[in-house]
């Protein structure tokens, strides 16, 4: 978790009140508008003819999607009526070659359908800092879908922040020190306080677990029969297979011990010693991350973090490298859904 202070510079960057229109779509089917001025994450799609289904305009508008897509990074849909998960389930073959499932997975989440899951289901009162999904496996979603089934009446926003700007932000020694290491994540099961590796796994089977860590370039070792400790070491940027821009694509503030709140890493580290904590993050050569690295990195993520009210219906698509996501705190019912999709194995370097 990060600092009060990173939730609050987070949260100063609320937009969302005032949409400023852009042009008419060539389609003429829908509007095309921004959150603010200047701001072209997320870009708005909205329907200007009634009951306009999303499925089908989509499915006639891939070029126009995906144009938009890698510029912006974003786009959201809104006032399209998707209010159940079958709605959203029935739009995402329209925008994704193939779903995904969740494999690898550090979060509890409900699995609603096929390839459908709700959000994190983490405490509401916690921030869960900006991230860009799966980029610690092998294989990740290209694209990620959030759809807003219940907007939560006060907070709850999902963060958003372009990566490419976070690349740029980043002090160049730094960034070269990473590029030259990467960065490391150790993992810890059967402690009670992650998800079991079976569920992170989707196996009961340790064999098939196993093959999988081979294949998946994942060190594991078993520390009883039940304890699973597992390492991995994965570059700390890449290039987009599409646009040939650099990102910032890692997990290194997110699972930094300095990152959670000063009580919940007391109260962990008064349990575990730093080597069995449920996650930890080391520079690739296995050297620990200074403090200080992390707060820089923090800072270039707050910087350019975006965030607009939830409205029911709304359907948020990103570019997993190109944009991360998190969530802020919360207060009342919500319930957001996800989807990820077409997987890239190529961070083109």
């Amino acid at each position: 978790m990060p600092t009060v202070e990173v939730i609050k510079a987070s949260s100063k960057r609320l937009q969302g009140v005032h949409r400023q229109p852009v042009h008419m779509s060539p389609e003429s089917l829908v509007r095309i508008s921004l959150l603010q001025t200047g701001q072209r994450l997320p870009l708005v799609v909205e329907p200007e003819v009634e009951s306009l289904d999303l499925f089908e305009w989509a499915s006639n508008n891939h070029a126009f999607i995906d144009k938009n897509l890698l510029e912006s990074g974003g786009i959201l849909f809104r006032g399209f009526n998707i209010s159940s998960p079958a709605s959203f389930e029935r739009f995402l073959p329209a925008v994704s070659s193939e779903l995904l499932n969740y494999i690898e997975g550090s979060t509890p989440r409900s699995h609603l359908s096929d390839k459908v899951y709700t959000s994190t289901e983490f405490p509401a009162s916690q921030f869960i800092m900006l991230h860009n999904e799966l980029n610690y496996v092998t294989t990740w979603p290209l694209r990620i879908w959030f759809c807003c089934i219940l907007p939560s009446p006060q907070g709850g926003e999902t963060p958003i922040a372009d990566v490419r700007r976070v690349y740029q932000r980043i002090d160049p020694k730094i960034m070269e020190k990473f590029a030259a290491k990467g960065w490391m994540l150790v993992r810890n099961f059967g402690d009670g306080l992650s998800l079991p590796w079976q569920a992170s796994f989707r196996t009961d089977d340790k064999v098939e677990l196993e093959n999988y860590c081979r294949a998946s370039q994942v060190e594991y070792e078993w520390l009883d029969d039940n304890r699973l400790r597992t390492r991995q070491v994965r570059p700390a940027v890449a290039k987009h297979p599409v646009t040939g821009e650099w990102v910032w694509f890692n997990h290194v503030a997110f699972w930094h011990l300095s990152s959670l709140a000063p009580a919940v890493r007391e109260a962990m580290l008064a349990v575990f010693d730093e080597k069995h904590v449920p996650y930890n993050v080391y520079y690739g050569d296995g050297s620990p991350i200074e403090n200080a690295v992390i707060e820089h990195i923090a800072q270039a993520y707050n910087q350019e973090t975006i965030a607009f009210s939830w409205r029911e219906g709304d359907v948020l698509m990103l570019d997993n490298m190109l944009v991360a996501h998190g969530r802020n705190p919360f207060a009342g019912p919500r319930k957001i859904i996800v989807a990820m999709g077409d997987p890239c194995s190529n961070r083109g370097l």
